[in-house]
């Protein structure tokens, strides 16, 4: 997977990746399979693209139980830089 040194464009090179942002930036915190449902995709496709986020210093996840993730954006330079570019890309509060 990816190493903090990889290049954004490895991070970032989805289309359901930047669905799945999109939709943490107004959700806040979801379950990867609120994340699956919502974005369209199956539960592994969903969990693939979270560990790249997560890797690339975006995500975090809390354990809820043994098996439920909820997934939140990362308090990090790279979460906060990626909100502020889909922010200025869409303008504020318009995250569809």
């Amino acid at each position: 997977m990816l190493s903090p040194s990889e290049p954004l464009e490895d991070t970032l090179c989805s289309r359901v990746r930047l669905r799945i942002l999109k939709l943490l930036m107004e959700s806040q915190t979801l379950t990867t399979a609120q994340i699956a449902e919502k974005v369209q995709v199956n539960y592994v496709v969903a969990r693939t693209h979270l560990d790249v986020l997560e890797k690339g210093d975006i995500l975090a996840h809390i354990n809820f139980g043994k098996r439920i993730r909820y997934y939140r954006l990362k308090e990090s330079a790279k979460a906060d830089a990626v909100r502020r570019f889909i922010e200025a890309w869409q303008g504020p509060g318009n995250h569809t």
